[in-house]
């Protein structure tokens, strides 16, 4: 059903309800003929996969449908932009109609559900039909837009069918009267339906902003009426995602909304956004109604089908509350200098770091960095550099110590600042990461003590990091850490399986300690039946190498909610160990391959070799 197989189940003679469009001015997807004004309405298999240009039209139930029909004409409904989905609840009977709430939650199967043959054992009484549902499920995304997935896994639900009296009293129709909650949809009908926008939310006691990515339809709401911006704004509102929500902070006052009646909000010939709010938010000002409007900007900055530069809050009354301008919203982002050209660094194969120059179509000689690790007289074995380029921590080449050296001028050796008791050196200290705070993370993996470590600034005392998952056997094989120091993504190791994990951290100080912890570890890459190597790549996207089960190894970008898309994939490379991303999209992707040695990838061109041997690539981070 839906876009992604409607031909398909139409082949098996089953009866299509719903009317697919593309856009082209009103025209049918399949050579964009015209639409026939006689004849019964056909499937017409969608433009692509989760293309957002595919409309679905829902057809209402024909008089004197059989069950088959009305369950298949739900289904194909439940993928359209009806209205109040209005035609949808046409195939429920009335209290069924009263009772189902599409917006609380949708199911993501891997294709569209397969409706079997009723199943007459299923209701002994005979007052109806019991059509069972059948799918993979691969994802569920709650009341709050949030984006929860898991590992494929069998779907079974089933639709009930009654027959109830017609309106006019002379004879019977058949209904659904009991159904599973919320939208059930195919994988390719949700992308095509439904985008993922980051929310932003402030970092819990600080001042920069955190991504919090959730999915709102690609058009207007079916149940709220309201057009792509304003459902972004509303959901802003609503607060963060529940998984989230720990450790982060709105600046909005509780309770605030939109101001009632409010489905459309468009931009001035300046760019402004007016955003007219309840009597919640009339009594913010000053600095706090300045970091509103910056959650706002930064919000709507993910949204391609509007340009806001600026963003001014009403309250309830029409005033003015504040105004703010994307210049000056640059001061809450958690990388704030954007315009510094960022450099990937790599180790050589003397253990020296190196500093690739990268900017231009093709890439220069790398370049040797100042300092005992420019020198070669502390030898890697991986390494991290700061995100202002000043500093980087570095593993020895025997894995047991982490050192923290100046990248920009020559010193000494210093002391280490942790080290590993660890006998074989693969169960020493993985590859460091630095948070946008300045602190460094690093993973002991120990097998008789295995422990997260996170050194305050790069040189305070080391904290252990609270790790209740971190048992039974679980390693964490690698680690990075998000600018904004709220979400660290871990590679770990559990079992035959090496998983990609997102874990969220929590920070407290009390008057003896800084207590730090990683916790409600979320699977970023559930389809994946082993993940190599992991980057950030911008607010909350990632660059992961692994292998879905059965294939073979792929480079590809995946949200931080482990939603993805089509066109995520990036072109082939054999036996890459580790790859990083730099922040801005329009700098190159480098990694590390076993055939090619430390190569790039530049928008638009294909991977290009930078160094014949080397390994350990990054970015700062």
């Amino acid at each position: 059903m839906g876009a992604d197989s409607r031909a398909e189940h139409a082949g098996r003679g089953r009866s299509t309800r719903a009317v697919v469009l593309a856009a082209c001015g009103g025209l049918l997807v399949t050579g964009c003929a015209t639409m026939p004004d006689s004849g019964d309405v056909q499937a017409v298999k969608g433009a692509g996969t989760g293309d957002s240009q595919v409309r679905v039209y829902a057809v209402a139930p024909r008089e004197n449908a059989d069950p088959d029909e009305i369950v298949d004409g739900f289904l194909e409904a439940m993928t359209s932009d009806d209205p109040g989905f209005a035609t949808a609840r046409k195939y429920l009977t009335k209290k069924a109609a009263q009772g189902w709430r599409p917006e609380q939650s949708i199911t993501v199967l891997t294709t569209a559900p397969d409706r079997e043959q009723a199943d007459r054992n299923a209701d002994p009484d005979n007052q109806g039909r019991a059509f069972p549902l059948s799918g993979r499920k691969i994802a569920t995304v709650d009341a709050r837009h949030g984006y929860q997935p898991n590992s494929p896994a069998e779907y079974l639900q089933s639709i009930h069918v009654v027959q109830q009296p017609l309106a006019n009293g002379k004879g019977k129709e058949w209904r659904i009267d009991s159904l599973p909650p919320g939208l059930i949809l195919g994988e390719a009908d949700f992308l095509r339906n439904y985008r993922s926008v980051n929310k932003y939310y402030f970092a819990s006691g600080e001042d920069w902003v955190v991504a919090d990515p959730v999915y709102i339809r690609q058009r207007q709401d079916p149940v709220t009426r309201m057009d792509p911006v304003t459902q972004t704004v509303k959901a802003l509102l609503e607060g963060p995602t529940n998984w989230l929500k720990p450790a982060v902070d709105s600046q909005f006052p509780s309770g605030t909304e939109l101001k009632a009646g409010v489905t459309t909000l468009t931009t001035d010939d300046q760019s402004t956004l007016r955003v007219p709010l309840n009597a919640k938010a009339d009594r913010a000002g000053g600095e706090a109604c300045r970091r509103m409007a910056a959650q706002l900007l930064f919000t709507l900055g993910d949204l391609t089908s509007v340009r806001v530069e600026q963003v001014e809050l009403l309250g309830s009354g029409g005033q003015s509350l504040c105004r703010l301008g994307k210049g000056q919203a640059v001061e809450f982002a958690a990388v704030r200098d954007t315009d510094r050209e960022e450099h990937p660094y790599f180790v050589d194969e003397h253990g020296k770091l190196m500093m690739l120059l990268v900017g231009g179509k093709e890439a220069n000689a790398p370049v040797e960095v100042p300092g005992p690790f420019g020198k070669g007289t502390v030898p890697l074995r991986s390494v991290a550099v700061d995100r202002g380029e000043t500093r980087a921590a570095g593993v020895g080449q025997t894995g047991r110590e982490l050192i923290v050296s100046s990248i920009t001028t020559e010193q000494d050796p210093l002391p280490p600042v942790l080290t590993s008791r660890a006998a074989r050196p693969d169960d020493r200290l993985s590859a460091p990461s630095w948070d946008g705070r300045g602190d460094l993370w690093v993973a002991d993996r120990d097998p008789a003590a295995p422990q997260l470590w996170m050194v305050p600034d790069g040189t305070g005392h080391p904290v252990k990091v609270r790790t209740p998952w971190l048992g039974d056997g679980a390693r964490i094989e690698s680690l990075r850490v998000s600018a904004d120091g709220v979400r660290i993504a871990l590679v770990v190791t559990r079992g035959e399986r090496t998983t990609l994990q997102i874990g969220r951290i929590q920070r407290q100080t009390t008057d003896e300690e800084q207590i730090v912890s990683v916790l409600d570890l979320q699977p970023a890459a559930p389809r994946m039946e082993s993940v190599k190597a992991v980057s950030w790549a911008g607010p909350s996207r990632l660059v992961v190498v692994g292998r879905e089960a059965g294939g073979v190894q792929q480079i590809r970008y995946l949200q931080t909610d482990g939603s993805t898309s089509t066109t995520s994939v990036l072109p082939g490379l054999n036996g890459v160990t580790s790859v990083a991303a730099p922040h801005e999209e329009t700098v190159p992707v480098v990694a590390d391959s076993d055939d090619d040695g430390i190569v790039r990838l530049a928008p638009g061109t294909n991977w290009q070799p930078v160094a014949k041997k080397g390994f350990s690539p990054v970015y700062p981070g």
